[in-house]
């Protein structure tokens, strides 16, 4: 008798405003009396200095502001980021898996990982975390150089080494992603044949990701998942979700078009002879 293995899937998914509500940076700015991190981090990506996902790594290093961060004020910063609704649920759920389909959840981030590690304690496992690493005063604590970021190229390398790490081929990789630090390891996965879930209407992603969800719910980037790389019909996945304890209580499914339309000048006259 022949047996199925059941599908395995790798899902990875960034942090910042991805899983929560709001940016890890601007959170360690308050914690630290930083004023206009917005200003810092737009100047940073205008020079073109670092890549984009990794402004807040390159100012714990080198910004007057944010000299003297250490691990403990990292970690505070964590405990301050307001999570998505049902985050945990999505978690479970992707550890229990379907009939015949499992799943791998991984969260790669530019973000401080001592950042994400506090923020998650208790729904995602450390080493199922990657992000900015730092190295650290043994005697302050203070940060003294940047092992790795994960921002631009550097996400896709972690992919790559996640791949080999869980044992999935490209076509079986979902990331889930919303800014424009994201757009280079979507187009990593898209060219694998795997599947990309943009959480925001930002322009770059909706040209790339093969599915926007807006929601405030963790459990949201589901449906794509379920409807689109599994097949599965709305009522299936409707009875899904409440035998999981949730409610699929509105679905609009819609394009848009976004479309400029300006009046065109005036064709100038020609001149009689």
């Amino acid at each position: 008798m022949r047996t199925h293995l059941p599908k395995h899937y790798l899902v990875v998914s960034d942090f910042d405003q991805t899983l929560s509500h709001n940016d890890s940076g601007h959170v360690l700015s308050e914690i630290l009396g930083v004023s206009d991190f917005e200003g810092k981090v737009a100047g940073l990506a205008h020079s073109n200095l670092v890549q984009q996902g990794g402004e807040l790594a390159y100012l714990i290093r080198h910004d007057p502001g944010f000299r003297g961060v250490r691990r403990e004020h990292l970690v505070e910063t964590g405990r301050r980021v307001r999570l998505k609704s049902a985050l945990p649920a999505l978690v479970r759920f992707l550890e229990k898996g379907l009939d015949g389909c499992r799943f791998s959840f991984y969260v790669v981030s530019a973000a401080p990982r001592e950042v994400v590690v506090s923020a998650l304690a208790g729904i995602v496992p450390p080493d199922h975390i990657y992000g900015t690493e730092f190295d650290h005063d043994p005697d302050s604590g203070e940060v003294r150089a940047i092992t790795r970021v994960p921002a631009g190229y550097g996400k896709v390398a972690v992919l790559e080494e996640l791949k080999e790490r869980v044992g999935v081929v490209s076509d079986r990789v979902i990331y889930v992603g919303d800014g424009s630090s994201d757009v280079h390891v979507m187009l990593h996965v898209n060219h694998g044949d795997g599947f990309t879930i943009a959480v925001s209407e930002n322009q770059q992603l909706a040209r790339i990701a093969k599915s926007t969800v807006l929601s405030d719910n963790a459990c949201s980037v589901l449906i794509p998942v379920l409807h689109q790389v599994l097949g599965m019909r709305t009522p299936e996945i409707r009875s899904l979700f409440e035998s999981n304890g949730l409610m699929l209580h509105d679905w609009e499914r819609a394009r848009t078009d976004r479309v400029m339309i300006l009046e065109a000048p005036a064709m100038p006259v020609p001149a009689m002879s």
